[in-house]
């Protein structure tokens, strides 16, 4: 048997000694201590005239013994030469145990021998090594314990039960207490606790004390239970063989529940002297002492068990002792039960007192023993079945005192041995604190304050909450604990109709306690992947087992799966309580039931799925169709009856199902109940039928007893008469059938089970069912620091904690009950955000904005005041801003109502100016973050100014410097100094909520949210509306617009993600504003600074967001002109700071078309063309993909008239000059590319240089005079400087036809048509223009003349000649043109004759380029041909026609050409 390991110096829980502190180690010293305590009680003894006159009588006389023995002590000590620890304790201490013991002293004399023995002890004499010290320890119990004296007074009573006390613990406290038996530990505790009972009679002082001392042996006796070893067998001194003989022998069969108060030497001497004659005949103290010494015997004897083996209890203390205290302690519960019961009057106030007491001690026993209870099995089985039931009870006490102690008990159970009490705490949750708590159950409102704070200190245990979840919610045969714990602290918080109170407070203490727990446990992991659970096919739900409860890998998921199979349970339950068929389908489908239905699974079903409808659950079982009887006796079944008596069995069964009307069910049910019930337990029925039977008769029996219809009562001889010959033709024990009739009488079988998820009460019958299930319920898992099933858990609890704190913050008075919701508030932010469970957190947000008093409507004259006086409006504002800050990954939905809030301060005028700058600016500047930033790099930048938007105070200062200022009209008063404080605290709340940052940060932001925070704002700004927005709404629509623009410049990796939501708000924006104003200059100009920032970043985006500036051309006019400049200068930027990545030929026509536009402004011209000089000048950025549309931008300036004529002449300039990219281009390609390349690179260089001389061509024909003669300069560079580029002969018949001929045409219709002031010096230009065409004919003669079009091309060549040199200006031929037109037609003949191109070269009407040639020539130059030809005969064809007219052939000939000239005269007109 398990018993105290010798030590040396055990440290018991020791007081400081009265008398001396000081070991004597010197022989002398100590003989002298025992002399002065010898002396001492001689004489008190003296003082008594009975000793003193005996002492003195005569010589004849002898000494009395008591007094011969201590003299002759006297003489022994001074001659002891052995050291003192040789010597046996017994000689020094016999004389005075006999004193104690004598009956003919009287209190004093006695009171001193206690006090020399106590001296004795606490001077450590004795300790384990002394001799035959075990032997002088007992010896002093059992000296003490049959204490015997003379009553005199009531003080010396007093004073020597108080030393009766001392002694004995000192007894304990001693080094040599281990070596104390048993035996002897039992009779110190029940010595004392006599005087415990006595006391109650006496002084307050000995009634403390008393009980002081038996606290004192509790503690110092289970202080010892972590030291016992659990090997049965292990001796103290490890020498004797008979103690180890008698040890094995008692094996392991021994039982718990021996009495305290048996064995003979236990105590009835004391009992006996006590109570004996010697007392005052007045005293009550013996009967007191007695009769609650029968008490005590009479209960110990509840259960039947059997008393230790001796030999155990006379080995030295271990765990029998303990064993016997313990179930003493609990003896002392039931006890209070029974006098209650049999209203046995006695002057101890046992309705509190008593168990108060027991109580103590027992918490006590288990705050020393602790875990070590688990290593004795008999000790915990007292704890689990005898003890748990006891608390059970005392739980439901009045008392409030009481149920804090059993509250404190289970706590500390809970905390030691909570994974042997699975099932036992759950019954105390579920029958006790859940019961007391709710008002529905009558408790009082002392007893649910306490029970509250019990919950409260369960819920501070960091693991409870989640060990509840995890043994009892996930499990199909438990109550949902955690889920009901969690929903009463919610519905405790709240406060109804009522103001809020100390309860209220008390649970959101719990609640937050475990949201915080929670929070705590985020940064330890999970480790475990949170995987779905999916049913795939059908498994027997109630035999899921874990491989491993110890393993997190193991038991979580299967904790989960058991979680998910009692909500699929649930939800079957619900659907049978409305159509049975279809609940069993349900189940079915969802694999908890095999597709065929078998009738254990059904049982199985009914038996453990909570939320079931009895009455269906009992038709069910009570019909008579075959498969329904099946599931009955499977029903049966599940229960466990084993050693359990009829009737208990019978509730126990009947509890699970309304037993049916109809007989021929009730039989059908009961058959099966007595076929289970003889199964397991036949002790005294000798068949099923008897167990049926006598069912029956108890059904009869209960209906009898508890139906108020009938009025004559079976007696007890009714019911027995009536059970004869029942039990196979016999009768059943007396005994046992009237223990029946009083269980039936006493408490009823309800018939009508109680409907629904109350919380019930305990029963005796539901007790033992719980002490059954205990054996075979699965392990107590225990979880430890990491948040494994949190988020399961969280999401059960998280509305009604957001409900509950939400209601509490909003009635709470005072700071601290705000930061107490605050705290809660930021805990259930962060698992949230943890676990993901975004719903959870806007649900959160929507709540604490409504705190803020931000967003509703302002009714005070001064908001920022009242804001500033509101503590929980800025502790609320605050934790919004720090919960967006922290956790925005995972808001959705609540940007909406931040945003709100933003608003509101913006407003207010209590956001900075620069909050949207600053986020604007973030990414550019993120290393200038003073207070001094350059506001010209924001969005509300200086060289954007607003137009027509008159600038308004903004910004706490501005507010605040309103407030200080006096009106003119009306002077107001300076503001107070609690004015000023309001305003101080406002700004102080402003800036700790970082609101900036919210969207400076905003690139850290996960996907999701940050799309929903863009569609916030977007939602936030509202939809714009044509011209009657009021102006806070377009300033609310402007701060929204800055803010998106902001977060889209801070994301431009996600720009994809955003874009699309930016560019509708804007295009909204841009489309419906008919008139300049704030917030389409924010629009435009941030979608201008947009680009300028993404394009570098972003070139697959470039074309998408270069389009998106098309929008700036869908500009109503009047918008358009107020801004046009500043667009201009933004393009300008962004064209050079991007034109390296702006590569489509889309994305430049937005650019171009912009610049464009401006070639006509103004104020905008100039920096349009600052851009497109960037571009085209030096080619620098021309591009295939731009060059067509540079060019166009280019002639547009060209002919504006907007500005100095010089800028068109350097518009020319550009455009002549990117000629040389085509020839470089066309150079590259010949280098680089394939043969087909080549070939298609040359004809888009052809298009590109054909748009460019039309291009040109325009500009010929501009009214002012430099830019036309300019024009037609760069025409001629363009037509004759493209030797590089190879164009092909078809471009450059192209190229007369639609450019040369037709701006000489067009020229010449000006030059004719129009008036001088016009046009000025239109001669000098056809002049140019004159030279132009000889030049570029005379350039290509050569490779145009082997053409077969090249006689159509000469004819309008000589055509426009002939035109020009007929042409008048101002009314009159010009001689200049006459002069050139001539010598240029030479030149040309002369250079065509030269390459052999005009010849004649075959007789009369064989050569019409001739014939043509001269035809129109002589109508020029009539001497032409003679000068150029003046060999040929040219008037001999001519004379010819003069006299006799042309043949035929010629004829044909002449008629040819003329249609020839005539077709070439009308080319390109």
């Amino acid at each position: 048997m398990g018993r105290l390991k010798l030590q040396t110096g055990i440290n018991a829980i020791e007081e400081e000694p009265e008398e001396c502190d000081v070991t004597y180690t010197n022989k002398t010293a100590l003989a002298c201590m025992i002399n002065s305590e010898i002396g001492a009680v001689l004489a008190v003894m003296r003082r008594n005239v009975r000793w003193g006159g005996r002492y003195m009588s005569g010589d004849d006389q002898l000494e009395h013994s008591l007094i011969q023995s201590l003299k002759s002590l006297r003489k022994q000590i001074y001659t002891w030469q052995h050291p003192w620890h040789t010597i046996n304790p017994a000689v020094y201490l016999q004389p005075f145990l006999d004193v104690i013991r004598s009956d003919e002293t009287g209190a004093p004399i006695t009171g001193v021998a206690l006090s020399s023995v106590y001296k004795i002890l606490t001077l450590d004499m004795i300790d384990q090594n002394t001799v035959n010290a075990g032997d002088s320890v007992h010896l002093i119990v059992d000296a003490v314990s049959c204490c015997r004296f003379e009553l005199t007074d009531p003080a010396s009573e007093e004073m020597v039960l108080m030393k009766i006390l001392q002694v004995l613990l000192a007894c304990m406290k001693n080094k040599a207490s281990i070596m104390l038996s048993n035996q002897h530990v039992c009779t110190i505790v029940n010595t004392c606790f006599r005087i415990v009972h006595q006391a109650a009679t006496k002084g307050e002082l000995l009634q403390r004390i008393a009980r002081h001392t038996v606290y004192e042996l509790v503690r110092c006796t289970f202080s010892h239970l972590s030291e016992i070893s659990t090997t049965e067998h292990a001796l103290v001194n490890g020498n004797s063989s008979s103690k180890q003989e008698a040890g094995r022998g008692s094996n392991d069969d021994y039982v718990l529940g021996s009495r305290l108060l048996e064995n003979g030497n236990l105590g009835h001497e004391f009992d006996g002297q006590l109570s004996s004659n010697n007392f005052d005949s007045n005293s009550s103290s013996a009967p007191l002492a007695t009769g609650m010494d029968e008490n005590l015997l009479e209960d110990s004897n509840v259960k039947d068990t059997v008393p230790f083996d001796l030999h155990l209890m006379n080995e030295p203390y271990g765990v029998p002792c303990m064993v016997e205290i313990f179930r003493f302690l609990c003896s002392l519960l039931n006890l209070v039960e029974h006098m209650e019961l049999g209203g046995r009057s006695n002057t101890m106030a046992f309705d509190e007192d008593v168990p108060l007491f027991a109580l103590g001690l027992l918490n006590s026993a288990i705050e020393l023993g602790g875990p070590s209870f688990r290593h004795h099995p008999r000790l915990l089985s007292l704890i689990q079945d005898e003890l748990f039931q006891n608390l059970m009870q005392f739980g439901l006490s009045t008392s409030s005192l009481i149920l804090s102690m059993v509250c404190s008990i289970v706590l500390n159970l809970y905390h030691h041995l909570r994974t042997e009490l699975k099932l036992q705490i759950e019954a105390f949750f579920s029958c006790v604190i859940l019961r007391l708590v709710q008002t529905r159950y009558g408790a009082s409102y002392q007893q649910q304050e306490v029970a509250m704070e019990a919950l409260v200190d369960f819920c501070r245990q960091k693991t409870f909450m989640v060990e509840m979840y995890a043994n009892l919610d996930c499990d199909i045969t438990c109550s949902n604990v955690f889920e009901d714990l969690a929903n009463l602290l919610s519905k405790s918080a709240f406060p109804v109709n009522c103001p809020l109170s100390s309860m209220h407070i008390l649970a959101l203490d719990g609640l937050i306690a475990v949201i915080q727990g929670m929070a705590e446990r985020i940064g330890n992991g999970t480790g475990i992947e949170n995987t779905p659970v999916n049913l795939e096919e059908y498994t027997p739900f109630w035999m899921v087992k874990c491989e491993n409860y110890n393993d997190p890998n193991q038991w979580i998921p299967f904790v989960r799966r058991k979680k998910y199979i009692k909500r699929r349970l649930m939800i079957g339950a619900d659907h049978f309580n409305r159509d049975p068929k279809k609940g069993l389908e349900f189940l079915q489908g969802t694999h908890l039931l095999p597709d065929k239905l078998d009738p254990k699974s059904v049982a199985c079903f009914f038996r453990f799925t909570a939320g079931l409808d009895k009455n269906l659950v009992g038709d069910f079982l009570g019909n008579h169709d075959e498969f329904c009887v099946q599931v009955l006796h499977e029903f049966a079944g599940t229960f466990d009856f084993q050693d359990m008596n009829l009737d208990t069995a019978l509730r126990l069964f009947l509890e699970t199902f309304r037993l049916p009307g109809e007989s021929q069910k009730i039989q059908r049910v009961l058959e099966a109940f007595s076929e289970r019930y003889y199964e397991q337990s036949p002790q005294i029925l000798v068949n099923k039928d008897a167990a049926l039977l006598l069912s029956y008769s108890l059904i009869l029996l209960n209906t009898d007893q508890h139906n108020v219809q009938v009025k004559k009562k079976m007696t007890e001889e009714d019911f027995i008469r009536n059970s004869r010959h029942i039990n196979g033709g016999n009768d059943l024990p007396r005994d046992f059938l009237s223990e029946l009739y009083h269980s039936i009488c006493k408490n009823e079988i309800r018939t009508i089970p109680e409907q629904g998820n109350g919380f019930p009460e305990m029963t005796p019958s539901r007790w033992i069912d719980l002490m059954n299930k205990s054996k075979k319920s699965s392990p107590f898992i225990v979880s430890d620091s990491k948040a494994y099933l949190d988020r399961d858990m969280f999401a059960i609890m998280s509305g009604s904690t957001i409900a509950a704190i939400s209601v509490v913050f909003d009635h709470a008075e005072h700071e601290e009950v705000y930061q107490t919701c605050i705290d809660g508030f930021l805990a259930v932010a962060k698992i949230s955000a943890c676990h993901h469970l975004e719903d959870v957190l806007d649900d959160l947000v929507v709540s604490l904005c409504k705190f803020t008093t931000l967003m509703n409507p302002s009714s005070v004259e001064e908001p920022v005041l009242a804001f500033g006086d509101d503590t929980k409006a800025r502790m609320a504002t605050t934790t919004v801003f720090n919960i967006a800050n922290m956790y925005g990954d995972f808001i959705r939905s609540g940007w909406r109502n931040i945003l709100d809030c933003i608003l509101r301060l913006h407003k207010l005028g209590l956001l900075s100016a620069r909050v949207a700058s600053h986020a604007a600016d973030e990414s550019e500047l993120s290393s200038d973050t003073g207070h001094g930033k350059p506001l010209t790099s924001s969005l509300s930048a200086a060289h954007i100014p607003s137009v027509g938007t008159p600038k308004r105070s903004s910004g706490l200062m501005g507010r605040f410097s309103q407030l200080l200022s006096l009106d003119n009209e009306e002077p107001r008063s300076q503001p107070t100094e609690q004015q000023l404080a309001a305003h101080q605290r406002t700004l102080q709340t402003i800036q700790k909520c970082n609101i900036d940052s919210i969207f400076t940060e905003s690139k850290f932001l996960q996907a999701e949210s940050l799309l929903q925070l863009a569609q916030a704002l977007i939602w936030a700004a509202g939809r714009p509306q044509k011209g009657n927005s009021s102006p806070e709404d377009e300033d609310t629509a402007v701060f929204c617009l800055e803010l998106l623009i902001a977060i889209t410049l801070n994301n431009r990796d996600r720009i994809v993600l955003l874009w699309p939501g930016v560019y509708d708000h804007i295009s909204n924006i841009v489309q419906s504003t008919v008139m300049p104003c704030a917030l389409v200059e924010k629009a435009v100009f941030g979608l201008l600074r947009i680009c300028q920032r993404l394009l570098p970043y972003k070139e697959n985006l470039a074309d998408e967001l270069l389009r998106s500036l098309q929008l700036v051309l869908k500009l109503d006019a009047r918008v358009a002109d107020a801004y046009c400049e500043q667009i201009t200068q933004e393009v300008s930027r962004l064209v050079k700071a991007n034109a390296s990545h702006i590569r489509s030929p889309s994305g430049w026509r937005t650019i171009t078309s912009l610049l464009s536009i401006t070639a006509r402004h103004p104020e905008a011209s100039e920096a349009g063309f600052d851009a497109l000089l960037f571009i085209v000048s030096d080619g620098a950025h021309l591009l295939p993909a731009n060059y067509t549309l540079c060019i166009d931008a280019s002639r547009q300036f060209s002919e504006s008239r907007v500005g100095q004529a010089e800028r068109s002449l350097r518009a020319l300039d550009l455009m002549a000059g990117s000629v040389d990219c085509l020839a470089r281009w066309a150079r590259e390609g010949k280098e680089a590319a394939r043969e087909e390349e080549v070939i298609k690179m040359s004809q888009d260089i052809g298009d590109m240089w054909l748009r460019l001389v039309q291009g040109l061509r325009k500009v010929c024909l501009d009214q002012r005079e430099e830019v036309r003669n300019q024009a037609l300069l760069s025409l001629q560079k363009c037509l004759t400087g493209v030797d590089e580029i190879h164009l092909p002969h078809g471009l450059w018949l192209q190229c007369f036809d639609l450019v040369i001929f037709t701006m000489l045409d067009d020229l010449l219709e000006i030059a004719q048509g129009h008036s001088q002031k016009d046009y000025r010096n239109m001669e000098g230009t056809l002049i140019l223009a004159m030279k132009l065409l000889s030049k570029v004919f005379l350039l290509l003669l050569q490779d145009l003349s082997q053409l077969t079009t090249f006689c159509k091309l000469w004819l309008g060549v000589l055509n426009r000649m002939e035109k020009y040199a007929k042409a008048k200006v101002k009314g009159k031929r010009s001689e200049k043109l006459q002069e050139l037109v001539p010598e240029l037609l030479k030149n040309t003949v002369l250079v065509m004759k030269t390459k052999g191109v005009l010849v004649q070269r075959s007789a009369l009407g064989g050569d019409s380029l001739w014939e043509l040639t001269w035809l129109h020539v002589n109508n020029i130059s009539p001497s032409l041909q003679s000068e150029v030809f003046p060999d040929q005969d040219s008037n001999r064809l001519l004379g010819q026609g003069e006299k006799g007219g042309p043949t035929s052939s010629e004829a044909n000939s002449v008629s040819s050409a003329e249609k020839v000239a005539a077709d070439s005269a009308g080319t390109g007109g």
